[in-house]
């Protein structure tokens, strides 16, 4: 597994734009702040995040996870190949308790990105995000606790949850264990 450059493109998107940290931080919600610290790749943000980001500059989220221009009209990805989003951090600077590997990175223009979440802590904080678009979620192993709106709910292994994701939302372990999860995102 190797990690994409997330930091370098929403870098390049930006000066692009001719837009300051800044100006981008006002747009998306986010600080000055936690803009540099992903354009540097010092944190990975979550997928909620690089959500708005992708929206403020009008390009899908997946370019985020492309490794070059090429058009592919199928992919196929080994296990090994697939790609690492470690070290998830919240708006706030702390740490998420989870990591995502995307499933798909050569496919350009996708309507859905798919990722294997894994939750491997239990999560100190339990902020909500919303985005664009709609989710589903596999629970593929352990037990899991959704943060929807106002409810929790509980799945257990093999269970899942289909929702628009402009609803507040948390994916959390329900008893601190490992849990994976497939999550397929669209925008």
């Amino acid at each position: 597994m190797t990690d994409y450059n997330i930091g370098a493109k929403i870098k390049r998107l930006r000066l692009a734009k001719k837009l300051t940290l800044q100006a981008v931080a006002r747009e998306t919600g986010f600080s000055p702040a936690l803009i540099s610290q992903i354009e540097n790749n010092n944190v990975s943000p979550p997928i909620a995040t690089l959500s708005k980001i992708a929206k403020f500059f009008d390009v899908k989220i997946g370019i985020f996870f492309t490794e070059d221009e090429e058009e592919y009209r199928y992919e196929v990805v080994r296990k090994e190949e697939r790609k690492m989003i470690p070290r998830v951090i919240s708006r706030a600077g702390t740490n998420q308790g989870y990591s995502y590997e995307s499933l798909s990175f050569r496919k350009q223009n996708k309507k859905m990105e798919p990722f294997l979440l894994t939750v491997s802590e239990k999560a100190m904080e339990e902020n909500t995000y919303s985005h664009d678009g709609e989710e589903f979620l596999f629970v593929m192993k352990g037990t899991a606790e959704l943060l929807l709106e106002d409810e929790r709910i509980t799945l257990h292994e093999e269970d899942c949850v289909y929702f628009d994701s402009s609803l507040r939302h948390r994916l959390l372990s329900k008893d601190g264990n490992e849990v994976k999860v497939l999550a397929v995102v669209t925008r």
